[in-house]
């Protein structure tokens, strides 16, 4: 793993937190949200330099960003099955896990693109990190200004090659007598016969079962099944897993597979198995 020199550390972020922040900042939550999020592309933010991924992640705001920002890789895996990401920006020198096997890790089980942060400039390294999945990289030190163009032309190229779609691929997903046929878009009870899903409902029901066990907010579940498009809004997220509810629980009034959290979400409770 790479190392940079102490004095290189701090010189960088004193010049880059000089060149994106006016004046000294609260330190903010892991999420910034700076308008609706609509289309907003959300990015995923991993640098262990508080001091260089605050001022970044404010910068990337200001720029038409939604970003969620995070210190170290384990915390970048947990936002990772959380949330729905469009592309992760991720340093390659932090402590623990570096940043080249979180890239691995990511392009091993995910269709999100990466921008690898590196101070190193030999071909060599570069090579390595686009072979570890990186779509791109930034040696550092680099312009925010840099980074922000960077990442649009990531993105515009992905869509004009295709969306990449942030539900599980095609599969099938057994559960409390229940198989979602996700490349169908199905799903059926034990005995075969198909149940008749809205869009949202299969979205939200297939965002579920993906994640067992863990209890998802809604926020979290629009992320994932509707893009947090204009029309969204919390409730809708209520009201499709009270029909969810009514067409598999055995009493829905007492459900026993999708469960209500208090204050927290929603979690599929029942184990699940992927066929």
């Amino acid at each position: 793993m790479e190392a940079r020199p102490a004095a290189d550390r701090g010189g960088y972020a004193a010049r880059i937190g000089r060149s994106l922040t006016p004046a000294p900042f609260p330190a903010p939550p892991a999420m910034l949200e700076a308008q609706p999020m609509g289309d907003v592309p959300h990015l995923l933010l991993v640098d262990d330099e508080r001091s260089i991924r605050e001022p970044l992640a404010q910068y990337l705001v200001r720029q038409g960003f939604r970003v969620t920002q995070v210190g170290d890789a384990a915390s970048a895996r947990t936002r990772l099955a959380a949330y729905a990401i469009d592309l992760a920006i991720v340093d390659i020198m932090m402590p623990g896990e570096d940043g080249l096997s979180l890239c691995r890790h990511i392009a091993a089980t995910s269709d999100v693109p990466v921008i690898l942060l590196t101070a190193k400039a030999e071909e060599t390294d570069r090579i390595v990190g686009l072979e570890m999945g990186a779509d791109d990289y930034v040696v550092k030190p680099f312009s925010p200004r840099e980074l922000a163009t960077r990442v649009k032309v990531v993105l515009r190229r992905l869509r004009g090659g295709g969306a990449r779609h942030h539900a599980p691929d095609g599969g099938s997903y057994a559960f409390a007598g229940w198989v979602l046929r996700a490349g169908e878009r199905a799903l059926v009870d034990r005995d075969g016969v198909s149940v008749a899903l809205s869009s949202g409902e299969f979205n939200l029901l297939q965002a579920l079962v993906a994640r067992p066990r863990q209890v998802l907010t809604r926020d979290q579940l629009l992320d994932l099944t509707q893009g947090r498009e204009a029309a969204a809004f919390d409730r809708a997220i209520d009201n499709q897993i009270s029909r969810l509810r009514k067409k598999i629980e055995a009493d829905p009034k007492a459900p026993e597979i999708i469960k209500t959290v208090w204050g927290g979400g929603y979690t599929l409770a029942a184990e699940v198995t992927r066929l």
